[in-house]
């Protein structure tokens, strides 16, 4: 069964970025969101096995992962199967066990979610990955190789820090032949929940200087917006707050052009 669990997979998308808490899975999730809204069927693959936070953000961490002939079957996020999800989160015994794995065993237990999970049909697969470029993603990549992913996209904020362990990302890409969609910059101003005012925090335009400077698109910026953020944390249903949000138009605006290049690529 081993080459059939992505073969229903149309598009494979890997979200990266040069180090933590530059909020890869949440927009590894906001993206997911905002594919569904336009009508797609998603899958989040979460490889992240030091930080599964997906899970937790839809309300899904108790959930167990049943076995089925063809693999592990992934979790369903919502009544609609629109969105199905993947995470070492459900594996760990208790939550809060730290996977302190050596190498060889994070490689293998990544090949795997790569090869036994049985996804069905998917219009996109986003594969939330750990940050830096270490030996986990090398593995992700490899295991993906024979299912020709579309490309990945870079998450960076507006620090010119965080530009610089991006800019190692992209000769990353580079080195493993994957193709660079663009890069997001994500948490690029703040948006007051009285006044509905975005004020830079960090910086500005870190990110679309580094993607004129590396010749790839910049695919916008993604406000922070604290109610989204709040909506998480409460475990509110943020699949329904989602749309509310005032990142929602950029990131509409982010997943069309995905959906674009998609279909440019499968023409």
């Amino acid at each position: 069964a081993g080459s059939s669990s992505l073969a229903a997979v149309r598009h494979v998308l890997l979200v990266l970025s040069g180090k933590g808490g530059v909020g890869k899975s949440t927009l590894s999730t906001e993206l997911a969101l905002a594919l569904r809204h336009v009508g797609k069927k998603v899958g989040i693959l979460d490889v992240d096995l030091c930080g599964p936070s997906i899970p937790r953000m839809f309300k899904v961490q108790d959930s167990d992962v049943h076995q089925c002939d063809s693999g592990w079957v992934p979790v369903f996020v919502d009544q609609e199967k629109s969105i199905s999800l993947m995470s070492i989160g459900f594996l760990l015994e208790k939550p809060d066990d730290a996977v302190v794995w050596r190498g060889p065993k994070k490689n293998a237990l990544i090949k795997q979610f790569v090869t036994d999970v049985a996804w069905g049909e998917l219009d996109f697969l986003i594969v939330d990955t750990p940050p830096g470029t270490s030996d986990e993603h090398i593995s992700t990549v490899e295991a993906l190789r024979p299912y020709k992913p579309l490309g990945a996209i870079l998450v960076t904020t507006p620090q010119a820090v965080s530009v610089g362990d991006v800019r190692r990302e992209l000769t990353f890409c580079k080195k493993t032949g994957l193709r660079v969609l663009g890069i997001v910059e994500n948490m690029s101003g703040f948006v007051c929940p009285h006044c509905s005012e975005c004020t830079n925090i960090f910086s500005k335009g870190g990110g679309e200087e580094l993607a004129k400077h590396a010749g790839v698109p910049f695919l916008g910026s993604v406000p922070l917006d604290p109610q989204l953020s709040r909506s998480l944390e409460e475990g509110r249903d943020f699949i329904q707050e989602f749309p509310k949000s005032s990142a929602f138009p950029a990131l509409t605006r982010i997943a069309q052009q995905i959906l674009d290049g998609a279909s440019q690529r499968s023409s």
